[in-house]
């Protein structure tokens, strides 16, 4: 079910993912707090109670999905801050008001059907 010039998620591995990101409740948490603003490893690490190594893992997988941006302040090169980037989560949006879009038009049509059988 798509619509016109809607690619299906198989035809999209940038969806495929962001969908594999935001599978994960860490990283969905991460994204939750990365929404009110940019955030030091350290800071998220100690908000989701995790590990360096593990908030790490985390933090590469948002990374690599395009999900999220890092960058080192001129004051401290060993640190790095997260935010968010708006182009995953764009894509994202498109494809759920196009499914949404696809469902309501099933929908309707068996409203009709059932409302014909009466």
């Amino acid at each position: 079910m798509t619509s016109a010039g809607a690619a299906p998620s198989h035809r999209r591995p940038s969806l495929d993912r962001t969908l594999a990101a935001l599978a994960d409740p860490h990283r969905r948490r991460v994204v939750d707090l990365l929404r009110e603003r940019p955030h030091r490893a350290g800071e998220l690490a100690a908000v989701l109670e995790l590990t360096p190594p593990v908030m790490s893992r985390h933090l590469r997988v948002l990374r690599e999905s395009g999900l999220v941006d890092d960058a080192h302040p001129d004051f401290d090169a060993r640190v790095r801050i997260y935010s968010l980037r708006s182009g995953p989560m764009d894509e994202l949006r498109s494809w759920l008001a196009a499914t949404e879009r696809g469902w309501a038009g099933e929908l309707a049509a068996f409203k009709d059907h059932v409302e014909r059988q009466r």
